[in-house]
């Protein structure tokens, strides 16, 4: 099972020219029915979409229907073990508390992959292999 992180879904929405290739790769990606996404990435897609200092913003509508349409996927909750897992894996790597969690998330949805681009492409974090899309 793969997981994604939220950087590749504000790509599917992005119309900022210099980001063309990766919003139709990211696009692509989301076409295929096997990815794992956390309520975390799902709430920060949200917020980022919405932002007001975003140049493409989303309105609530279209953003909150995107998010309604990726409920498709498997989509792991934040709970105590993920915040436990979040916790040890923050000391383990040195990593911001957000990355952990979303690692965690990934970990104890027994996924192998995280696909992002925030994340050191290859890099084995506790078993779980990051892969950045945009090098692939």
């Amino acid at each position: 099972m793969r997981f994604l992180d939220t950087n590749i879904l504000l790509y599917t929405v992005s119309n900022v020219p210099e980001e063309e290739a990766k919003a139709r790769r990211a696009r692509d990606l989301l076409e295929e029915d096997d990815w794992t996404l956390s309520v975390q990435v799902l709430q920060e897609f949200y917020v980022q979409a919405t932002r007001a200092s975003r140049p493409d913003r989303l309105g609530h509508g279209h953003a909150a229907a995107l998010v309604e349409s990726w409920l498709r996927f498997r989509v792991q909750e934040i709970t105590v073990p993920v915040l436990q897992v979040a916790l040890a894996i923050k000391e383990r790597h040195g990593l911001s508390y957000w990355d952990s969690a979303i690692l965690a998330a990934a970990q104890v949805a027994g996924c192998r992959e995280v696909w992002s681009e925030d994340l050191a492409h290859d890099r084995d974090y506790d078993g779980l292999r990051v892969i950045n899309p945009f090098l692939v």
